[in-house]
């Protein structure tokens, strides 16, 4: 069964795929190692791991699917990928689906800023595109999939309910499997409840802001179809390094740093020594 199959029948069955956010392959293959059901290519974190820049659309899409086919060759489980805008108009997003994949990604998180986007989470203003046009996307993205059962999401960053509710129904009605709003424009969960009743669909949910801290596992599953933590590998990487390299610079010694690191060991564990041994034992040693 394919990937896609597998995210396309728990959906269909009511059941919520539960995941984090990965921006690299060594993130991603922790996301799957910890017992998650996905992994989710953050847009948020492959910008800030590849360019060390905001999350403003700066890499292109060439650079994102590179990102997205270097996990797909590591995990065996599904990969939902931030796809942003779609890096263009309805022309360009035919492009994208189908490079994303030919990347292995089963499911693809698509925007309706305009081109550049900017990420809400650090942007004061967001800039969208009017909704047919926005819609027109949605609608090329669904038939440029090559496997129909690609998860297509649509993204709406739209600020009040009203807009929301309009838009998540025009993307569902184009054909997007989930619709996912922005936690800036949902305030409760009775907000949540109102725009999967309106959509039809279920919900992808970014756990970001109220929805961390107010929501149980429950009352996210009662509305999502998609509930991912984007941020939380990104930002516990960067608080430890953070710690950790603070405390080396000052000290230039080892013995106080205020992190506990990974033992070399069990590196090598978790990034796949042992194979790489076996290959080495059966073709070059001859055992």
């Amino acid at each position: 069964m394919s990937h896609a199959r597998m995210l396309r029948d728990r959906i269909e069955a009511g059941q919520t795929v539960w995941m984090a956010g990965a921006y690299d392959v060594l993130s991603a293959r922790l996301v799957a190692d910890a017992g998650f059901d996905a992994v989710f290519t953050t847009g948020f974190g492959v910008s800030a791991s590849l360019l060390g820049e905001p999350d403003v659309e700066l890499y292109t899409m060439t650079e994102n699917v590179g990102v997205v086919r270097a996990i797909g060759d590591v995990i065996d489980m599904p990969l939902v990928a931030d796809a942003d805008t779609g890096y263009g108009n309805v022309v360009n997003i035919v492009r994208t689906v189908r490079a994303f994949e030919k990347a292995g990604a089963a499911a693809m998180i698509f925007e309706d800023q305009v081109v550049p986007k900017r990420c809400p989470v650090v942007a004061g203003a967001l800039e969208i595109l009017p909704i047919d046009e926005a819609t027109a996307k949605i609608r090329a993205a669904v038939d440029a999939r090559r496997d129909p059962d690609t998860i297509i999401v649509a993204r709406t960053d739209a600020e009040t309910m009203e807009e929301c509710i309009r838009r998540g129904q025009a993307y569902a009605e184009a054909g997007a499997d989930l619709i996912q709003p922005i936690s800036r424009c949902v305030k409760s969960k009775t907000d949540l409840v109102a725009l999967r009743h309106a959509v039809g669909k279920p919900l992808s949910l970014q756990i970001l802001g109220w929805l961390e801290d107010e929501l149980s596992p429950e009352e996210i599953a009662d509305v999502a179809g998609f509930a991912t933590f984007p941020l939380v590998p990104l930002m516990t990487a960067t608080q430890a390094l953070v710690d950790n390299l603070s405390v080396l610079a000052r000290d230039r010694s080892t013995r106080n740093l205020p992190r506990a690191r990974t033992q070399p060991q069990l590196f090598k564990s978790l990034i796949g020594y042992s194979r790489i041994e076996e290959l080495q034992d059966k073709y070059i040693r001859g055992r």
